[in-house]
C-alpha cells in the first residue's frame, strides 16, 4: 500500500513539476492546440439574445492546423449555405441569395459575423495570438481541484489587431475557461466566458461559450457544441473558394 502511494505521490509531483516548467506561451499553444486539434468536425447552435428579441442558426465547422477554418450555416432555411472561409488569415463569405463570395478586408475583421456578438475574426479562430502577442503569467489558481493559469497576451507593436490586450483563463486540462478583450485605452470591451464544460471527442471542451460586451450585459450570444470529432480525414479541397460557394 505504502509503495502504491509513494508512486502516486511521485507521478503527482512530477505532473505539477511539468506544469510549473510551462511558460505562458507554451499554454497559450496548449490551449489553441487543443480546441482545434490537427483537424476538426464540429456541429453548433448560435444564438443572439437582445433585450427585445432572439434568434438562433445551426452550424457545421471545420478546421485544419492553425489557419484553416470553414463555416456553414444549416438553419434557418433563409440562411442556410451561408459560408465563411478563412485560410492562412484571408477570409472569405459566401451568400447563396445573391451567389456571390466576398473577400472581407482586414479592416472588417473585427465587425460582427451575422449580427452576432462575435466577430469575423472570432468565428475565423484565429491563432495569430500565439504569435503576434507576448505573454505573461498573472497568476494561477486552484478551482474545483485543477490549476487555472491567467495570462496576460499584449499585442506586437506591428500586429494588425484592435486590442490593447487579452486576458486568457486556461485551465490545466487546456479548456479556455475565458478571454477578456481590453481597448488600447484599457478598458474591458468584451468577454468570452465557459459556462459549461464536458467530454465530448475524447477530450474535455467548453460546449457552451457566451461572448458579451461590457457595456451591453443583456446583449449576448452563446454558441452550443452539439457534437465534435478531432483529428478528422477532410478532402483535399476543403477549404477552398470552390467549396465554399458548391459544397460537396
Amino acid at each position: 500500500m505504502w509503495k502504491k502511494l509513494a508512486v502516486y505521490f511521485l507521478g503527482f509531483c512530477t505532473s505539477g513539476a511539468l506544469a510549473q516548467e510551462m511558460t505562458a506561451p507554451d499554454i497559450i499553444r496548449k490551449a489553441m492546440d487543443h480546441y482545434r486539434g490537427l483537424t476538426s468536425y464540429s456541429e453548433m447552435t448560435m444564438t443572439i439574445h437582445r433585450p427585445d428579441w432572439e434568434r438562433s442558426m445551426t452550424m457545421e465547422a471545420w478546421t485544419e492546423g492553425e489557419k484553416h477554418t470553414l463555416v456553414r450555416v444549416k438553419e434557418p432555411k433563409k440562411d442556410a449555405g451561408n459560408g465563411t472561409l478563412s485560410v492562412d488569415g484571408n477570409m472569405w463569405t459566401y451568400t447563396p441569395k445573391i451567389n456571390r463570395v466576398i473577400k472581407i478586408p482586414s479592416s472588417m475583421m473585427s465587425q460582427s459575423w451575422m449580427g452576432s456578438d462575435f466577430s469575423n475574426k472570432d468565428v475565423s479562430k484565429d491563432t495569430n495570438i500565439i504569435d503576434q502577442y507576448d505573454h505573461r503569467l498573472l497568476r494561477q489558481f486552484e478551482q474545483d481541484g485543477r490549476q487555472v493559469y491567467v495570462i496576460e497576451s499584449i499585442p506586437h507593436e506591428e500586429a494588425a489587431v484592435v486590442w490593447g490586450r487579452e486576458v486568457l483563463s486556461i485551465r490545466d486540462d487546456w479548456v479556455l475557461l475565458e478571454q477578456q478583450f481590453w481597448d488600447q485605452d484599457g478598458a474591458l470591451v468584451k468577454s468570452l466566458k465557459a459556462l459549461e464544460i464536458a467530454p465530448m471527442g475524447g477530450r474535455n471542451v467548453a460546449v457552451v461559450m457566451r461572448m458579451s460586451s461590457q457595456d451591453k450585459p443583456q446583449e449576448w450570444t452563446e454558441l452550443h457544441t452539439l457534437a465534435v470529432a478531432f483529428d478528422v480525414e477532410l478532402p483535399a479541397n476543403q477549404f477552398t473558394l470552390s467549396n465554399l460557394r458548391n459544397p460537396r
